[in-house]
Order: C-alpha cells, then sequence, then structure tokens
C-alpha cells in the first residue's frame, strides 16, 4: 500500500512537472511549425502539386484500354460477326484492348512535366514564406510576454516601495511628526499602484493568452516560457545598411524565389500554348474479338428422302422422272474459343492532326499566355520593391527603435539618481510625500517607457536578423 501511495505521488509531480514545462522561443516557434493547422491546410495545396506533377509524367506513357460488350437482339436483326440475317433471338459478346501514344505535339507534355515541377517548388516556397510570417508573429507574442512580466516586476517593486513608506508615515503621524493628510496621501498613491499592478497582471494574461492561441494549445493555466537575459541583445544593437540587408535577403527570401519560379511558369505555359500550334503526330494499335450464338457449324449430315427436280427425255423420246439426292444437316453453335480465333482482329495506325482553324482558340490561349507572362515579370518585381521597402521600413525603425532606447536610458539613469536624492531627503523629512510620490511616479514611468523601448529594439533586431536569413531565437 505504502509502495501504491509513493507512486502515486512520483506520478502526481512527474504530470505536475510536465504540465508546467517552460517553453523557448526556439520551441515554440518549432511546436507551431509543426502543429499550425492553417500551414497543415498549405500543405495539402502542396500535395496536389507534388499529384498534379506526378500526373503529367505518367501522361508520357502510351495509354491502354480494354472493353467488353454483351449484347442481345430481339427479332430479326443483321448479326455482326456472320453478317447474316438472323430471325432468332442472338446473344452475342466482343471484347477489344487499344492503346495509343503522342509522339509529337509541340513538346507539350514535356513543357508541363517542367511546369508542374517549378509551381511544386513554387508551392514550397509559399509554404516556407507563411511559417516565416507566423514565425515572427510568434516571437512578438513571446517578447510582449516578457514584456508583460518585467513591467508587472516594476509594479510589484513599486507598490512595496508605497507599502514601506506608508508604514514609515503611520509611525511619524502617530509620534505627531506628520499630519494624517500626509497617510492619506500614501494610501491614495498605494491604491493607485494596486491598480497599476492588477492592470498589469492582467496585461500579462493577456500576453499568455495570445500566444497560447497562436500555438493552438487548449490550456493556458499551465503555459509558462523561459525567460532569457535579453540584456546582451540590447548592447551588441548593430544596424548593417538597408542595401547589406537587402542584398542578403535576395539571396534566401522565399517569396522572391516564388516570385522567380512564377515568372518561369509563366514562360513554360506560354511555350505550351505555342504547342497547340504545331501538328500532333499519334500511334495507335488495337486487338478484338467476339462471339455469336447465331454463327453455326454443321453437326451432322444424314441422307433423306429424294427430291423430284425436273423431267428428261430418254432414247425413245419418254419423259422420266428427274431426282436428286438430298440431306438433312443439324447445326450447333460454333464453340466459344474458336469463334474468339476466328473473329479476332488487329490494327496498328499513324495519325498527324494538324490545327488550321478551330474558332480562335488557340490564338486567344497564346494571347493570354502572353499577357499571364507579363503579369509574372511585373509580379517580380513588384515583389522585389516590396522585400526593399520592407527592409527599408525595419532598419528606420530599428534605428528609431535604437535611439529611442538610448534616450529612455538616459532618461530613467537620470531619473533614477534624482529619485535617490529625494528619497534621501524624505527621509529626513526635508521634502513632502506628494513630492516623494511625484517624484516615484516618475521613475515608475521612466522605468515602464525604458521596458517598453528594449523590447520594442529587440523585436525590430529579430526583424532585420530574419531578413538577412539568421535564426529567430533569444
Amino acid at each position: 500500500m505504502i509502495r501504491i501511495l509513493i507512486l502515486s505521488v512520483i506520478i502526481l509531480i512527474s504530470s505536475t512537472v510536465a504540465a508546467q514545462k517552460a517553453w523557448s522561443l526556439k520551441e515554440c516557434i518549432d511546436y507551431s511549425l509543426e502543429n499550425n493547422l492553417e500551414l497543415k491546410q498549405q500543405s495539402l495545396y502542396l500535395s496536389v502539386s507534388e499529384n498534379n506533377l506526378f500526373a503529367s509524367k505518367m501522361n508520357l506513357f502510351p495509354s491502354l484500354n480494354a472493353g467488353v460488350n454483351q449484347n442481345f437482339s430481339f427479332g430479326r436483326s443483321v448479326d455482326a460477326f456472320t453478317n447474316e440475317f438472323a430471325d432468332d433471338n442472338v446473344i452475342s459478346s466482343n471484347a477489344s484492348i487499344s492503346s495509343s501514344v503522342t509522339l509529337f505535339n509541340g513538346f507539350q507534355k514535356i513543357n508541363t512535366i517542367r511546369k508542374a515541377d517549378i509551381d511544386l517548388q513554387s508551392g514550397q516556397y509559399d509554404l516556407e514564406t507563411a511559417g516565416n510570417n507566423l514565425a515572427l508573429t510568434i516571437t512578438s507574442a513571446y517578447l510582449q510576454i516578457l514584456y508583460s512580466i518585467e513591467i508587472l516586476e516594476t509594479a510589484n517593486q513599486q507598490l512595496q516601495i508605497t507599502e514601506a513608506q506608508l508604514n514609515r508615515t503611520q509611525k511619524l503621524v502617530n509620534a505627531g511628526s506628520l499630519p494624517l493628510q500626509a497617510k492619506y496621501e500614501v494610501e491614495a498613491q498605494l491604491a493607485t499602484e494596486e491598480a497599476s499592478r492588477v492592470n498589469a497582471e492582467n496585461q500579462l494574461l493577456m500576453a499568455r493568452l495570445n500566444l497560447v492561441q497562436l500555438l493552438q494549445l487548449d490550456n493556458v493555466d499551465d503555459f509558462e516560457i523561459l525567460i532569457p537575459d535579453v540584456g546582451g541583445l540590447v548592447e551588441s544593437s548593430i544596424l548593417l545598411p538597408a542595401e547589406s540587408i537587402y542584398n542578403e535577403a535576395l539571396g534566401h527570401m522565399p517569396e522572391i524565389k516564388s516570385a522567380a519560379l512564377k515568372k518561369r511558369s509563366a514562360d513554360l505555359q506560354y511555350a505550351i500554348a505555342q504547342g497547340s500550334r504545331y501538328p500532333q503526330i499519334s500511334l495507335s494499335a488495337s486487338y478484338g474479338t467476339g462471339y455469336s450464338n447465331a454463327r453455326k457449324t454443321i453437326d451432322n449430315i444424314s441422307p433423306a428422302a429424294p427430291v423430284l427436280t425436273g423431267f428428261a427425255l430418254d432414247a425413245y423420246g419418254n419423259y422420266i422422272d428427274v431426282y436428286q439426292y438430298n440431306f438433312n444437316y443439324s447445326y450447333a453453335t460454333r464453340p466459344f474459343q474458336d469463334q474468339l480465333r476466328d473473329n479476332a482482329s488487329a490494327s496498328l495506325s499513324i495519325g498527324m492532326n494538324i490545327p488550321i482553324f478551330n474558332a480562335w482558340y488557340t490564338n486567344t490561349r497564346v494571347a493570354n499566355a502572353r499577357i499571364e507572362r507579363n503579369q509574372s515579370v511585373l509580379q517580380y518585381e513588384i515583389t522585389e520593391r516590396q522585400l526593399f521597402r520592407a527592409i527599408q521600413q525595419a532598419h528606420t525603425d530599428a534605428r528609431a527603435a535604437l535611439k529611442k532606447y538610448e534616450a529612455a536610458q538616459k532618461a530613467y539613469e537620470a531619473s533614477k539618481l534624482s529619485f535617490d536624492y529625494t528619497q534621501q531627503r524624505f527621509d529626513l523629512g526635508l521634502v513632502t510625500s506628494l513630492d516623494y510620490n511625484s517624484a516615484k511616479t516618475q521613475l515608475s514611468r521612466l522605468a515602464s517607457d525604458l521596458i517598453s523601448s528594449k523590447y520594442d529594439l529587440i523585436f525590430k533586431q529579430k526583424i532585420l536578423d530574419f531578413y538577412r536569413g539568421i535564426e529567430i531565437k533569444l
């Protein structure tokens, strides 16, 4: 019994530890890329492209088809195998097998295979682009949690300072050194800071919920993240020129590769349309046979009574009867195997189909393919420009975030020195509670600004690293 109890406790502790597993940023990104439903849905479209590629390759092989028919004729009809009229009910069967292969059609099949392969690669890059966008969203949500945690810590620190201030003020009021109003002022400040702490807790809860929903997890209560040391990321802030980052991005960004492949796909679609103008040469072969119960064969012959067929004159001029031998015939349906052999036929043909006029279909198809090719060229240039503008914007935002962080850091350090001096004077009774709370509120606000600017700078740095092809991690 004791062993069972100990085992149960161990299992309970293990399950609790597992449930409270802390997630790193990389784990969040990897999990989302593996389990995100939208990405899975997009990967299914990629499977369709794979099937299209396989089908286009199989289209090079000859076609092979077989057919079997069973026919029932009632009343007078012409038997297909005897070419004779039959008054009885006829049952016939025929079977055939045929094959055909396209020898030349303007390289349409070859170009279709190439296009399907390029479309598959383009789809893979589109899926990678969607994964990159998801990774950036996860990173933003992760940093928002870290920001909320520091804001909550700052709120708790301010609350502790105010609680200590309230205890000191209460003692001074009791000693008659301060008026009762000073206590009320500190209590009001304490209530304000308690509200700020509640707001910070709610902000952290919402940030955690946002990340959990992005990860598409079910339980938010047991979700925790690892808290890395981000100080080094801020201290090593080095911003490369936007043009340099753009040149790096051109070599690996999936949207650029996808746009280039779509342009190549449009070129092949135009070549396929042009191939419709060429003659089509095909080779076909077939083999068939059949059976009919109307096809008979003589089964038995027996003598019958002679038949009077006419008259003749003998040597004396007398008429004599002329008889002809007669036979009775019995018939039987020719055996199935013999009919299959007798009715067998085979054919081999080669043909050429030359397009001359088909209601302007080919010309329209070629014209539309030319337009799509021009559109793909423009879309590639648009994608390049969009990437350059995005990098320019991200670089400008990162520079602004760096300057904002440096300014916030200087302002906080100056306010911290001022607050320390104000606190010393407050301890000596040289500063009123109102002035002290005002200095403390100013310090708290600047601390929040510093935290906000720090994580804003980190996120802007990660965006630039993302464009450079550097893995997103903390």
